[in-house]
């Protein structure tokens, strides 16, 4: 006796749903002219320092605010808040991913017409996040030059799914001795077209083409 097509069920009806409340998110989103954008890396890729510099840099003009998921604590919400953006923590508990339900409940105390750009940045994990649509208009995957060249090759579907690319910790790149090249060209075998942007959230490399792509994407959508 089996229990795979019961688990495939399952997941199938858990997908089904999710996505349908991602739909009523993107409608809700839309409706209030705020722009989403979800964050998925590995653990240790840079997401929050990312997030808090590209936080600071907004709120200069615009209004942003963000959700952070974790399995637990609320450090990054805590080390966030620090931009002075509005800022929520997720525990997802043995989860490793976020999932549309839990943003819905997080929003419900926030006036999303307040907002000019939403940021979610997810658990850290390169698999199941892939799966799971948010409501966002856009998903950036971040990539460290620490990591190795390799990695969209070893997680295709989350780069797949993904609509930008992020390579992080660039002021670590010579001494890593990181592969640009090879980088590029993976990305390129896997996501053919996708926009690779390359930032350090220590020196503020590359945030101004970040910051400015961003504004692009929320009042001229242009991939």
């Amino acid at each position: 006796m089996t229990s795979g097509p019961r688990i495939v069920e399952v997941r199938q009806n858990v997908l089904k749903h999710n996505d349908q409340v991602a739909r009523e998110l993107r409608e809700q989103f839309h409706a209030a002219g705020v722009f989403v954008v979800s964050l998925v890396s590995s653990p240790g890729a840079g997401k929050t320092a990312l997030l808090e510099r590209t936080l600071t840099s907004l709120g200069q003009k615009y209004r942003p605010a963000a959700l952070v998921g974790d399995l637990a604590t609320q450090n990054d919400a805590a080390r966030l808040a620090r931009s002075r953006a509005p800022v929520k923590q997720i525990n997802t508990g043995t989860l490793c991913h976020l999932e549309a339900a839990m943003v819905r409940s997080a929003l419900e105390e926030w006036n999303l017409a307040n907002l000019d750009f939403l940021f979610i940045e997810n658990v850290g994990n390169l698999v199941c996040p892939s799966s799971y649509d948010l409501g966002e208009d856009l998903r950036a995957v971040l990539l460290s030059v620490t990591e190795g060249e390799d990695k969209p090759l070893k997680y295709p579907t989350i780069f797949n799914t993904a609509d930008a690319a992020v390579i992080t910790k660039v002021d670590l790149a010579e001494a890593v001795e990181f592969n640009r090249e090879e980088a590029y060209k993976n990305i390129q075998a896997v996501r053919p077209g996708m926009r690779t942007i390359e930032v350090s959230s220590k020196s503020g490399a590359g945030f101004e083409e970040w910051i400015e792509f961003l504004v692009q994407q929320h009042y001229s959508p242009i991939l």
